[in-house]
């Protein structure tokens, strides 16, 4: 049994902050996932946690190098998070993020289908109310349609699970009979928490509109527990491999169009995960070290991507491209530090995308796939431009529009210098990641060619970038992505149900009051306040329709 299990220690951080007071509770916000982390660095490859639950051995805690290594980089996310999120003075919101990267280690080291369904759902039921919490009308609205979209996924899991549940298949392990239905329906429920497109505009819908502070947890959490996940159970699905290639196009793509600089930086989440999912879709050794890698690294410069953006949003008070301008002079250490986000995310060598996204790339290579290696190579040239040259240059520098940027907290800028230092840390000592991966790895990113090719398509990239200038220029839209399906058309259809039932309702009221006229002669007097529709049939009528909705659901 394990002495200390890292989520466990988050779920009592939760309690905890719920309970203490001020500077209490801002000690035990940073303090519980410093535990969560040494918990981490602690635990051994074989170590386990049993419990028994109706009959089943459940396996609370497994631990093998590949839920090592995420652990540890999810509890790293989880100390920086606190640490910008610390002059936050909303508990709700804390507890919120902690329960949520605790959902987030309960997957990880969840052995068994049923452990990793608690988890999981746990992560859904919290994560909401880091949108929640912003507390504006958008914001209210996109956490429903998350929580919407995410109880569908969870469904779907639990639909397959129930299923290899029946066949006595408890334990988590790599499914390869795709012709099941469970491997299809586990796999689809994994498919929209990895945010594959056409399932992914949840993710661009709610994150822009979460909390400053949410906003960086969601950015880390979700999509890359989906990658485990997929790395664990779905390696070697050649689906996979074409859905990530459209993945880190489609994201990059609709980036370049964006103009809220938040909703941007959601677009590369898509973009960055397609690396990991086609990985995955490879399935050789080198390919799921890139995708654990390549997980690994996304989750410390997304995080700090969303620091800064975060930064400029809390000083200024705007977040769109169309609205910023000209406070480079005033936010000198944000702009510095959101592009060591953005040198890492580009892949710029000394940075630590530079060491994983080529481990993807070149297991493209290797395997043969000379297609999805130019692809995914064309997708990084359009993440350089979109978040080192555009975002920067017109937020930072473009148009001076006069704002006059407030001073930030410095837990802000300790926790942005904190990920900046991890994000260079890895790039120059990468064998601090390669030793940790699932797999033995023998790879040397820093070779001459690799390093000058890099190097010679980033600047023709930001040459690219200066010609054009004036074409790349923002305009305040809004681009219309898959969400327009469920926003829209599903509005309108159940506006219209809404509608048809309450004309209908109207129909009944007139038609009973027909009868009660007609049948007045017969009464001595006809008084409409009497004999009017009763009320309590409105009532009447729906627990009737409830009663048979639940009795369809239990046959």
């Amino acid at each position: 049994m394990a002495s200390l299990h890292p989520s466990l220690i988050l779920i009592i951080t939760a309690l905890a902050v719920y309970i203490l007071p001020g500077r209490l509770r801002q000690i035990g916000l940073i303090g519980g996932p410093l535990l969560a982390i040494l918990a981490s660095l602690k635990l051994e490859p074989g170590a386990t946690w049993f419990h028994p639950f109706l009959g089943y051995e459940l396996i609370i805690l497994k631990a093998d190098a590949l839920s090592l290594v995420f652990a540890l980089i999810f509890s790293i996310m989880a100390f920086l998070g606190a640490v910008y999120a610390l002059h936050v003075e909303n508990r709700g919101e804390h507890i919120a993020a902690l329960l949520y990267a605790a959902g987030s280690l309960g997957v990880v080291f969840a052995g068994d289908w049923l452990t990793l369904f608690f988890f999981w759902e746990l992560m859904s039921a919290s994560s909401v109310f880091l949108i929640w919490y912003r507390g504006k009308k958008q914001s209210l609205a996109a956490g429903f349609r998350y929580l919407l979209v995410h109880f569908l996924g969870g469904n779907l899991l639990l639909f397959g699970i129930l299923l290899l549940i029946g066949s006595g298949n408890l334990a988590v392990s790599t499914l390869t009979e795709s012709n099941s239905p469970a491997f299809w329906l586990i796999l689809l429920g994994v498919a929209i928490n990895a945010a594959i497109p056409p399932l992914h505009a949840w993710l661009t819908d709610a994150y822009p509109e979460a909390t400053i502070s949410g906003s960086v947890f969601l950015s880390a959490l979700t999509t890359k527990v989906a990658v485990y996940v997929l790395v664990r159970v779905f390696p070697g699905t050649e689906l996979l491999l074409w859905a990530g290639v459209v993945m880190a196009l489609y994201g990059v793509v609709y980036a370049v169009l964006e103009n809220n600089i938040r909703r941007l930086l959601a677009y590369h989440i898509i973009s960055q995960v397609g690396y990991m999912v086609a990985a995955v879709g490879m399935g050789t050794e080198l390919a799921l070290n890139g995708a654990t890698a390549h997980a690994f690294s996304h989750i410390l410069y997304k995080a700090l991507l969303f620091m800064g953006a975060g930064a400029v949003i809390y000083a200024t008070g705007r977040e769109k491209l169309t609205e910023l301008g000209g406070i480079a002079r005033a936010m000198p250490l944000t702009f510095i530090l959101y592009n060591i986000g953005a040198f890492s995310i580009s892949g710029v060598p000394l940075f630590n995308g530079f060491i994983s996204k080529s481990i993807v790339v070149t297991a493209a290579g290797v395997s043969g796939l000379g297609i999805a290696e130019l692809l995914l190579t064309l997708a990084g040239v359009g993440t350089f431009l979109s978040i080192a040259l555009k975002l920067p240059y017109f937020t930072f520098f473009g148009q001076d529009r006069g704002l006059k940027p407030q001073k930030l907290p410095l837990n802000m800028y300790i926790a942005m210098a904190g990920g900046a230092f991890l994000c260079i840390l890895y790039g120059i000592f990468p064998d601090l990641l390669y030793t940790r991966l699932p797999y033995p790895l023998s790879y040397e990113p820093y070779t001459m060619d690799h390093v000058i090719s890099t190097i010679q398509l980033l600047l023709a990239t930001a040459l690219g970038f200066w010609l054009f200038l004036a074409k790349l220029k923002s305009e305040p839209a809004i681009s219309l992505d898959t969400d327009w399906f469920y926003r829209k058309p599903l509005a309108a259809l159940l506006q219209g149900i809404v509608y048809g039932l309450k004309q209908m309702k109207v129909k009944l009221e007139e038609g009973v009051m027909l009868l009660f006229r007609a049948a007045g002669p017969y009464f001595e007097s006809y008084n409409e306040n009497r004999y009017r529709f009763p009320v309590g049939l409105n009532f009447l009528l729906g627990i009737i329709f409830l009663g048979f909705i639940i009795i369809l659901a239990l046959v």
